[in-house]
């Protein structure tokens, strides 16, 4: 109905928008000409762009009042056979009354029969010829008039000398465009000086603009590298990735080689590993509670450029104890919720689905992957441990002995004298032959201890005690010990065990009980020691006649301790005795220096091991706990003993404080600092700074200009921060100050009327 006149306010509205913009375009032109002559590209990126919103800001005002009242109003006043009825033509047809339906038809009828008429204004000629010629005309100054201004945040030395200024390339302008890793979220930017701080792996873009135009243009790092410049555009450019921190100079062909280019710094910033925190539970082990059936786990995980959505939750639950002791590893997928810098993940563990029992354990920890490319970081939260405590052991007070699974934790060594054997067999290439032979030695007497230790449960004694001078009557030695053959079986065909403490004067112990022999006839055992009531003939001296115990002590010799002897079976004691068999082999290789024979018998000690471990039962005696009793004396006496110092570590060592204060002074004075630059260089290479880059970069701008004194004093504030701080003391006093020689007079006058 009312298309036409709709087409003609759409014609009206553009004609507007291009008047406006023919008027106002060469004026923007000629501000950014402007700009750039005076501030550079970004000066006229930024003028050019406020000046473009002002133009749209102000054309949307304007085409505010070409609305449909305004077109109503434009169509009655062209055309009189609208009847000034036009404004019916944008109403909705339900809101008319019938009077007002048929006004509005006849309307309708006359546009179809005869178009609305043009309703755009006339093109504004005189003005648009007057603005272009004024713009151009000022574009022509501006390019005519000569511009000799230097910005001096880049300018090399020596641009001073406006003499010379038209002989030595100078730099105009530098920026320096930063294009971070795309994982890290952080927008690609423009800096228009010559330092940049960038995250690592950032791309960075140089592009300098020198005139006159030299023959070459590169950048020379303080490392020696050095990065050449290619010409395009009439700008120089190169393009690097940004690995570490560095310091570099901008070298001309061309320009002055005294005083060197300004150092200028690119500061790589280290993507950081995710931190995990625990929120819940608040205590890193936690009982289960009678009743508990689920556990809940909250951690929160944050990163300096962003945390990956999902995390691993390793949960290991416990089976066993000591060597007998399993792990089953149970690994899910949790979803964070939040920020990508700062996430929260939250789960809730059903404690019957990971079948959990009295003394086993739950341990949780959750690990988290940043957004780092290629390779993520990954961080890791403390574990979480819910324990189920063991039920409480019955009353036993009426039995001898007390119930206990075969040796709870108490063989435990015997697989790690196996892994650093291995460990020791992997290094041989590494080691020279006395440091291989005194490790592998070392290893022998973990293995001796660990025999010994086992030997306990057979009765044996221990080595190495004391033997007492054999007597007058003393009976000739037995007879050597039969060779041990490499399978752990004497060379006569018998298996017996060699004892903890068995030499050449020993007798087997590990057998079955010898059977008596006659006094003439007994085994020596000037190596035992006897007790001490037993006289040289034999005759207890204070025990009581007929018991049992006193007769043993006296005519006997008994090497098994009573609870030790009862610990095992007959079947689990052969099975104890083969085990130390093999230890003892292996500890004979190992003490040779040879662990990859004593492998071996070290791997089938453990297996024997493992079997004892697998008995049934055993039985230890009711003993209670030893501990030692608290020192009451101790509490909050302010003792100190025995605690490290927690003092940080100082800056500089006294040799290189005693340096860095002779360099210090020698600065505030006004000769060469050569010798004293060189010495600080040296030592700024291995020194503990905060910023070793400033260091370097304050010794070279004094280098560069020894009589720079704001230089000087630069360099000798980063000494003076270097320098180890003075140990808090009172100073002595003067013995001839000021006061006492007041005194002293106060005194000679009081003295001089007595005289």
């Amino acid at each position: 109905m009312s298309g036409s006149a709709l087409a003609r306010l759409r014609q009206a509205r553009t004609h507007e928008v291009l008047v406006a913009a023919l008027m106002v375009l060469p004026w923007l032109a000629v501000l950014a000409v402007l700009a750039w002559r005076l501030g550079g590209p970004i000066a006229a990126l930024v003028c050019g762009s406020m000046a473009a919103a002002a133009l749209g800001a102000t054309i949307v005002r304007r085409l505010q009042r070409f609305d449909r009242g305004w077109l109503a109003s434009m169509l009655d006043a062209r055309r009189t056979d609208m009847d000034d009825s036009a404004a019916l033509l944008f109403v909705d047809a339900d809101s008319l009354r019938p009077v007002q339906r048929l006004q509005r038809a006849r309307l309708d009828a006359r546009l179809r029969s005869e178009p609305p008429p043009d309703l755009r204004s006339p093109w504004p000629r005189r003005p648009l010829v007057l603005s272009w010629g004024l713009a151009l005309a000022v574009l022509a100054l501006l390019a005519w008039w000569p511009w000799t201004g230097v910005r001096p945040a880049t300018a090399l030395p020596g641009q001073g000398d406006t003499r010379a200024a038209a002989a030595v390339p100078r730099l105009d302008a530098a920026e320096v465009r930063i294009e971070p890793p795309a994982y890290t979220g952080i927008e690609p930017h423009t800096v228009a000086v010559l330092d940049a701080k960038a995250p690592a792996g950032s791309r960075l873009t140089w592009r300098l603009r020198i005139a006159p135009q030299p023959t070459g243009v590169e950048l020379e790092f303080l490392d020696g590298e050095r990065v050449a410049l290619r010409h395009e555009a009439g700008a120089w450019t190169t393009t690097l990735r940004l690995q570490r921190s560095r310091l570099y100079r901008v070298r001309v062909a061309g320009s002055r080689a005294e005083p060197l280019p300004p150092l200028h710094r690119l500061d790589a910033v280290a993507d950081r590993p995710p931190q995990v925190r625990v929120l819940a539970p608040e205590a890193t082990l936690q009982l289960r509670s009678d009743g508990q059936r689920q556990w809940r786990l909250a951690f929160e995980a944050s990163d300096d450029h962003g945390v990956a959505v999902q995390a691993q939750l390793r949960i290991v639950r416990t089976e066993g104890s000591g060597e007998n002791q399993t792990f089953h590893e149970h690994v899910r997928t949790l979803a964070g919720q939040g920020g990508p810098r700062l996430r929260r993940y939250a789960t809730t563990l059903d404690i019957a689905t990971f079948g959990l029992q009295p003394g086993e354990d739950l341990v949780a920890r959750l690990e988290v992957r940043d957004q780092r490319q290629p390779e993520p970081q990954a961080g890791r939260s403390a574990s979480v441990i819910l324990r189920w405590p063991p039920p409480a052991p019955p009353d036993v007070s009426g039995l001898e002995g007390l119930a206990r699974q075969v040796l709870p934790a108490y063989f435990r060594s015997q697989r790690q004298i196996i892994i650093d054997a291995e460990a020791l067999i992997a290094e041989r290439a590494q080691l020279d032959a006395a440091r291989f032979a005194g490790r592998s030695d070392a290893l022998g007497v973990d293995q001796r201890l660990l025999r010994l230790r086992y030997g306990q449960f057979l009765g044996e004694e221990s080595e190495g005690a004391p033997r007492a001078p054999p007597g007058a009557g003393a009976q000739a030695a037995p007879p050597p010990r039969p060779a041990v053959s490499p399978g752990g079986i004497f060379a006569d065909g018998s298996d017996a065990l060699p004892e903890a403490g068995a030499s050449a004067g020993d007798h087997d112990h590990a057998g079955a009980a010898p059977a008596p022999a006659p006094p003439a006839a007994h085994h020596d055992h000037d190596d035992h020691d006897h007790a001490d009531g037993v006289a040289e003939d034999g005759v207890p001296r204070d025990g009581v006649f007929g018991r049992a115990g006193d007769v043993v002590a006296a005519f006997g010799h008994t090497h098994d301790i009573p609870e030790a002897a009862t610990l095992l079976d007959p079947k689990t004691r052969e099975i104890l005795r083969r085990a130390l068999n093999e230890m003892w082999q292996s500890e004979l290789h190992l003490r040779q220096a040879d662990p990859s024979a004593a492998l071996p018998y070290a791997n089938r000690a453990l297996g024997l091991i493992k079997q004892v471990q697998e008995a049934d039962r055993i039985y230890l005696a009711r003993v209670g706990a030893q501990l030692p009793p608290i020192d009451e004396t101790r509490r909050l006496g302010g003792d100190r003993e025995g605690l490290a110092s927690r003092g940080l570590p100082p800056l500089a060592t006294p040799a290189d404080d005693a340096r860095l204060q002779g360099a210090w002074q020698a600065l505030a004075d006004a000769q060469d600092p050569a010798p004293v630059l060189d010495a600080l260089q040296d030592w700024s290479a291995h020194a503990p700074l905060d910023d070793p880059l400033a260091v370097v970069a304050a010794i070279d701008a004094v280098r560069n200009d020894p009589g720079c004194g704001e230089c000087r004093d630069t360099l000798r504030g980063l000494l003076w921060h270097a320098m180890r701080r003075p140990a808090a003391g009172i100073a002595p006093r003067a013995i001839d100050d000021g006061g006492a020689r007041y005194l002293r007079a106060l005194q000679d006058a009081a003295a001089e009327p007595a005289q």
